[in-house]
Protein backbone atom coordinates (compact mmCIF):
# COMPACT_ATOMS: atom_id res chain seq x y z
CA UNK A 1 0.00 0.00 0.00
CA UNK A 2 1.61 3.26 -1.11
CA UNK A 3 0.67 6.45 1.06
CA UNK A 4 1.63 9.47 0.19
CA UNK A 5 1.24 12.29 3.50
CA UNK A 6 1.35 15.92 3.01
CA UNK A 7 3.17 18.13 5.76
CA UNK A 8 3.71 21.45 6.18
CA UNK A 9 6.32 23.05 8.29
CA UNK A 10 4.61 26.12 10.58
CA UNK A 11 5.73 28.68 12.59
CA UNK A 12 5.16 28.60 16.20
CA UNK A 13 2.08 30.12 16.65
CA UNK A 14 2.91 31.76 19.83
CA UNK A 15 6.13 33.31 17.39
CA UNK A 16 3.92 34.40 14.63
CA UNK A 17 5.10 37.90 13.18
CA UNK A 18 3.91 39.33 10.29
CA UNK A 19 5.83 41.44 7.22
CA UNK A 20 3.59 44.47 7.06
CA UNK A 21 5.38 45.63 3.46
CA UNK A 22 4.54 42.15 2.08
CA UNK A 23 1.86 40.91 3.87
CA UNK A 24 2.95 37.04 4.40
CA UNK A 25 4.19 35.41 7.83
CA UNK A 26 8.34 35.97 8.70
CA UNK A 27 9.43 33.08 9.54
CA UNK A 28 13.22 33.26 9.39
CA UNK A 29 14.44 32.89 13.20
CA UNK A 30 10.90 31.96 13.77
CA UNK A 31 10.50 28.28 15.71
CA UNK A 32 9.05 26.19 13.45
CA UNK A 33 7.08 22.58 14.39
CA UNK A 34 5.05 20.24 12.27
CA UNK A 35 1.85 21.45 11.30
CA UNK A 36 0.05 19.43 14.14
CA UNK A 37 -3.01 17.84 12.08
CA UNK A 38 -0.30 16.84 9.71
CA UNK A 39 1.25 14.66 12.50
CA UNK A 40 -2.14 12.76 12.95
CA UNK A 41 -1.98 12.50 9.28
CA UNK A 42 1.42 10.53 9.42
CA UNK A 43 0.75 8.92 12.69
CA UNK A 44 -2.46 7.28 11.09
CA UNK A 45 0.03 6.49 7.59
CA UNK A 46 1.88 5.03 9.75
CA UNK A 47 -0.20 2.73 11.29
CA UNK A 48 -1.53 1.86 8.27
CA UNK A 49 1.34 0.53 6.55
CA UNK A 50 1.82 -1.09 9.92
CA UNK A 51 -0.97 -3.29 9.37
CA UNK A 52 -1.18 -3.33 5.52
CA UNK A 53 2.67 -2.95 4.22
CA UNK A 54 3.63 -0.87 1.84
CA UNK A 55 5.67 2.68 1.68
CA UNK A 56 4.95 6.01 3.53
CA UNK A 57 6.47 9.22 1.27
CA UNK A 58 6.03 12.53 3.24
CA UNK A 59 5.62 15.45 0.95
CA UNK A 60 6.37 19.35 2.19
CA UNK A 61 6.68 22.65 0.24
CA UNK A 62 8.85 25.25 1.93
CA UNK A 63 11.54 26.87 2.31
CA UNK A 64 15.00 24.91 3.02
CA UNK A 65 14.77 24.76 6.56
CA UNK A 66 10.82 22.81 6.03
CA UNK A 67 13.76 19.57 5.60
CA UNK A 68 13.88 19.58 9.32
CA UNK A 69 10.48 19.00 9.27
CA UNK A 70 10.83 15.69 6.77
CA UNK A 71 13.94 14.63 8.55
CA UNK A 72 11.25 14.62 12.14
CA UNK A 73 8.60 12.75 9.65
CA UNK A 74 11.48 10.38 8.93
CA UNK A 75 12.29 9.91 12.46
CA UNK A 76 9.09 8.93 13.17
CA UNK A 77 9.02 5.83 10.74
CA UNK A 78 8.28 7.87 7.33
CA UNK A 79 10.60 5.61 4.27
CA UNK A 80 10.78 8.40 2.21
CA UNK A 81 10.66 12.20 1.80
CA UNK A 82 10.63 14.78 -0.73
CA UNK A 83 10.59 18.54 -0.15
CA UNK A 84 9.64 21.23 -2.80
CA UNK A 85 11.60 24.31 -2.57
CA UNK A 86 12.07 27.28 -5.07
CA UNK A 87 11.84 31.15 -5.03
CA UNK A 88 9.72 30.72 -7.61
CA UNK A 89 6.97 28.67 -5.14
CA UNK A 90 6.92 31.73 -2.75
CA UNK A 91 3.88 33.62 -1.36
CA UNK A 92 1.51 30.93 -3.00
CA UNK A 93 -2.01 31.16 -1.91
CA UNK A 94 -4.15 27.41 -1.09
CA UNK A 95 -4.96 26.95 -4.87
CA UNK A 96 -1.18 27.45 -6.36
CA UNK A 97 0.47 25.28 -3.71
CA UNK A 98 -2.49 22.49 -4.22
CA UNK A 99 -0.91 22.77 -7.85
CA UNK A 100 2.57 22.48 -7.27
CA UNK A 101 1.84 19.72 -4.87
CA UNK A 102 -0.45 17.37 -7.87
CA UNK A 103 2.65 17.91 -9.67
CA UNK A 104 4.84 16.50 -7.23
CA UNK A 105 2.31 13.57 -6.79
CA UNK A 106 2.02 13.12 -10.07
CA UNK A 107 5.50 12.78 -10.61
CA UNK A 108 5.94 10.08 -7.74
CA UNK A 109 3.52 7.99 -9.56
CA UNK A 110 1.04 5.76 -8.27
CA UNK A 111 -0.50 6.07 -5.02
CA UNK A 112 -3.39 4.06 -2.58
CA UNK A 113 -4.34 7.25 -0.55
CA UNK A 114 -3.15 10.86 0.18
CA UNK A 115 -3.33 11.86 3.84
CA UNK A 116 -3.58 15.51 4.89
CA UNK A 117 -4.29 17.06 8.10
CA UNK A 118 -7.54 19.07 8.37
CA UNK A 119 -6.03 21.97 7.92
CA UNK A 120 -2.62 24.17 8.91
CA UNK A 121 -2.57 26.14 12.20
CA UNK A 122 -0.97 29.24 10.45
CA UNK A 123 -3.76 29.50 7.89
CA UNK A 124 -6.56 27.64 8.88
CA UNK A 125 -8.39 27.89 5.98
CA UNK A 126 -8.55 23.70 5.51
CA UNK A 127 -8.59 24.62 1.56
CA UNK A 128 -5.10 22.63 0.43
CA UNK A 129 -6.31 19.03 0.65
CA UNK A 130 -9.42 19.49 -0.96
CA UNK A 131 -7.90 21.40 -3.85
CA UNK A 132 -5.62 19.29 -3.95
CA UNK A 133 -8.07 16.02 -4.15
CA UNK A 134 -10.03 17.99 -6.81
CA UNK A 135 -6.73 18.57 -9.61
CA UNK A 136 -5.89 15.31 -9.15
CA UNK A 137 -9.10 13.72 -9.60
CA UNK A 138 -9.79 11.68 -6.93
CA UNK A 139 -12.41 11.37 -4.24
CA UNK A 140 -12.03 13.67 -0.97
CA UNK A 141 -13.38 13.16 2.29
CA UNK A 142 -12.21 15.66 4.98
CA UNK A 143 -12.40 15.91 8.70
CA UNK A 144 -11.99 12.17 9.06
CA UNK A 145 -11.43 10.71 12.82
CA UNK A 146 -11.56 6.75 11.90
CA UNK A 147 -10.23 5.11 8.56
CA UNK A 148 -10.24 1.23 8.13
CA UNK A 149 -8.69 0.00 4.39
CA UNK A 150 -9.97 -3.31 3.74
CA UNK A 151 -10.18 -5.02 -0.06
CA UNK A 152 -9.20 -1.84 -1.96
CA UNK A 153 -12.21 0.09 -0.14
CA UNK A 154 -11.95 2.74 2.59
CA UNK A 155 -14.40 2.95 5.25
CA UNK A 156 -14.34 5.92 7.23
CA UNK A 157 -15.90 8.27 9.99
CA UNK A 158 -16.31 11.94 8.87
CA UNK A 159 -16.78 14.13 11.33
CA UNK A 160 -19.93 16.70 11.09
CA UNK A 161 -21.76 19.37 13.22
CA UNK A 162 -24.05 17.09 14.76
CA UNK A 163 -22.04 13.65 14.92
CA UNK A 164 -20.32 11.74 12.11
CA UNK A 165 -20.63 9.84 8.83
CA UNK A 166 -19.86 6.48 7.57
CA UNK A 167 -18.32 6.18 4.00
CA UNK A 168 -17.16 3.98 2.12
CA UNK A 169 -14.89 4.68 -0.88
CA UNK A 170 -12.76 3.05 -3.64
CA UNK A 171 -8.92 4.04 -3.15
CA UNK A 172 -7.26 5.56 -4.69
CA UNK A 173 -8.48 8.99 -2.59
CA UNK A 174 -7.35 11.92 -0.27
CA UNK A 175 -8.63 11.92 3.31
CA UNK A 176 -8.08 15.33 5.75
CA UNK A 177 -7.77 13.79 9.33
CA UNK A 178 -9.15 15.49 12.90
CA UNK A 179 -6.54 15.07 15.56
CA UNK A 180 -8.89 12.92 17.56
CA UNK A 181 -8.09 10.24 14.97
CA UNK A 182 -4.89 9.16 17.01
CA UNK A 183 -1.62 10.36 19.18
CA UNK A 184 0.93 10.75 17.18
CA UNK A 185 4.26 8.66 18.53
CA UNK A 186 7.47 10.30 19.15
CA UNK A 187 10.72 9.93 17.07
CA UNK A 188 12.84 6.64 18.14
CA UNK A 189 16.47 7.07 18.62
CA UNK A 190 16.96 4.94 15.77
CA UNK A 191 14.99 6.65 13.29
CA UNK A 192 16.09 10.06 14.82
CA UNK A 193 20.29 8.48 13.57
CA UNK A 194 18.51 6.88 10.01
CA UNK A 195 17.18 10.70 9.85
CA UNK A 196 20.53 12.23 10.05
CA UNK A 197 21.76 10.25 7.26
CA UNK A 198 18.72 9.91 5.06
CA UNK A 199 19.44 12.24 1.66
CA UNK A 200 16.19 14.61 1.03
CA UNK A 201 15.83 15.46 -2.23
CA UNK A 202 14.89 19.15 -3.00
CA UNK A 203 12.73 19.14 -6.23
CA UNK A 204 12.12 22.60 -7.54
CA UNK A 205 10.32 24.14 -10.68
CA UNK A 206 12.99 22.19 -13.70
CA UNK A 207 12.57 18.97 -11.45
CA UNK A 208 8.65 19.42 -11.33
CA UNK A 209 8.50 20.66 -15.13
CA UNK A 210 5.70 22.95 -13.60
CA UNK A 211 4.88 26.35 -15.55
CA UNK A 212 6.10 29.00 -13.59
CA UNK A 213 2.97 31.51 -14.55
CA UNK A 214 0.55 28.83 -12.14
CA UNK A 215 3.01 28.45 -8.76
CA UNK A 216 4.31 31.03 -5.83
CA UNK A 217 2.71 34.29 -6.13
CA UNK A 218 2.29 34.47 -10.00
CA UNK A 219 -0.68 31.56 -10.05
CA UNK A 220 -2.13 32.80 -7.29
CA UNK A 221 -6.07 33.85 -7.77
CA UNK A 222 -5.59 35.39 -3.95
CA UNK A 223 -3.21 37.52 -1.94
CA UNK A 224 -3.77 39.33 1.02
CA UNK A 225 -3.92 43.11 0.62
CA UNK A 226 -3.44 43.97 4.39
CA UNK A 227 -2.79 42.51 7.63
CA UNK A 228 -4.37 44.33 10.75
CA UNK A 229 -4.91 44.41 14.47
CA UNK A 230 -9.29 44.77 14.82
CA UNK A 231 -9.74 47.52 16.91
CA UNK A 232 -12.12 47.23 20.46
CA UNK A 233 -15.54 46.92 20.08
CA UNK A 234 -17.23 50.37 20.81
CA UNK A 235 -18.65 51.05 23.79
CA UNK A 236 -16.93 47.95 25.59
CA UNK A 237 -15.85 48.89 29.58
CA UNK A 238 -13.17 47.28 31.65
CA UNK A 239 -14.22 46.92 35.19
CA UNK A 240 -11.90 47.34 37.73
CA UNK A 241 -11.39 46.97 41.27
CA UNK A 242 -12.24 44.76 44.74
CA UNK A 243 -13.75 41.43 42.56
CA UNK A 244 -16.65 41.67 44.80
CA UNK A 245 -17.63 45.27 43.70
CA UNK A 246 -16.62 44.29 39.79
CA UNK A 247 -19.26 41.31 40.41
CA UNK A 248 -21.83 43.31 41.17
CA UNK A 249 -21.42 45.76 38.71
CA UNK A 250 -21.09 43.32 36.02
CA UNK A 251 -24.70 42.10 37.04
CA UNK A 252 -26.14 45.59 36.93
CA UNK A 253 -24.53 45.84 33.48
CA UNK A 254 -25.96 42.55 32.32
CA UNK A 255 -29.48 43.28 33.63
CA UNK A 256 -29.07 46.96 32.07
CA UNK A 257 -28.38 45.63 28.56
CA UNK A 258 -31.31 43.28 29.22
CA UNK A 259 -28.64 40.01 28.74
CA UNK A 260 -29.86 38.82 31.67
Amino acid sequence: MNIIVCIKQVPDTSEVKIDRETNTLIRKGVPSIINPFDKNALEEALRLREKHGGKVTVVSMGPPQAQEALREAIAMGADEAILLSDKAFAGADTFATSITLATAIKKIGSFDLILCGKQAIDGDTAQVGPELGEILNIPVIPYVRKITIEDGKAMVESVMEDGYEAVEVDLPLLITVNREINEPRHPSLRGVLVAKKKEIPIWGVEKLEVDKEKVGLKGSPTQVIKVFTLPPKEGSKILQGDPGEVVKELIGNLKETKII
